[in-house]
């Protein structure tokens, strides 16, 4: 009888040892991160594409140095989460042309610049759930008496380089046999200047984009179509980055953290 119980004594301590053992194990495999944002933490810094002359989204402020804008403090967000601060971030600036080459050269790990999630993008790029859903508009001279899309038929329209609103302003001029004629720009203050100089009759992108070029001599129109959504953006292959991003996004859905930082900068 000693014998058993000395036996069940062991073997109690051992089990012991060995959940006690365990247990480190098991607290550190739950909070084990994926191993692509596991490389971003130990690397220290977050790296991220931008827009700089997109007011109250991404803009780089002369007068500051500083980046300000809705994007820039989600970025931060992102960085304080994953790296433990929100200054261990590294910015870059894009346009809707380099947006795409910079995270294919990995010099940045994700993008966060108004990159609208259409499904032929998603063929080459991850995006998460939209943080943001906008639409197409038109900022024009006040006194040029236009008023709608059928009004602009045949005019000369400017849109950023590769960005998605030629497309989307076709498809819906479509719908009424309306054709115009287009000018490419790489930035949005072009396209600005180009309109101020009257060298385009209206100058289309976001409408949330357009906010940040409105002047006492220009006005966006009140009409809009094709929402736009924007998502973050990473390479393709970065699948579990795109869900850890998802599930942070969808945790400041939930708590308002995202609605807050979106009514700091002015937007809905």
């Amino acid at each position: 009888m000693k014998t058993w119980k000395k036996l069940l004594t062991v073997l109690s301590a051992t089990a012991l040892t060995s959940l006690v053992a365990l247990a480190p194990a098991t607290a550190l495999a739950e909070d084990a991160l994926p191993a692509q944002v596991q490389a971003i933490k130990d690397a220290g810094v977050l790296k991220v594409g931008v827009k700089e002359d997109v007011p109250g989204f991404g803009y780089f402020s002369p007068d500051t140095n500083e980046h300000e804008g809705f994007e820039i403090d989600l970025a931060r967000k992102i960085a304080e989460e994953i790296t433990g601060s929100a200054d261990n971030i590294e910015f870059t600036g894009v346009t809707a042309k380099t947006r795409g080459p910079l995270l294919d050269n990995g010099e940045v790990d994700m993008i966060i610049a108004t990159f609208t999630i259409t499904e032929e993008r998603k063929e080459t790029y991850n995006f998460t759930d939209p943080y943001y859903t906008d639409e197409v508009g038109f900022l024009v001279k006040s006194d040029a008496g236009y008023s709608d899309l059928a009004s602009l038929a045949g005019k000369n329209i400017g849109v950023s380089q590769t960005s998605t609103t030629q497309a989307k302003i076709e498809e819906e001029g479509a719908k009424d046999d309306l054709t115009f004629n287009f000018s490419e720009y790489a930035t949005y203050p072009e396209l600005k200047a180009a309109l101020t100089a009257n060298r385009i009759d209206a100058f289309a992108v976001d409408k949330s984009i357009l906010a940040g070029y409105v002047d006492d001599q220009t006005s966006i129109l009140e009409f809009g179509f094709a929402p736009q959504e924007y998502g973050v953006t990473t390479k393709l292959d970065n699948t579990e980055l795109n869900d850890y991003l998802n599930d942070l996004l969808d945790k400041w859905e939930e708590d308002g953290t995202l609605a807050d930082m979106k009514a700091t900068h002015g937007l809905e």
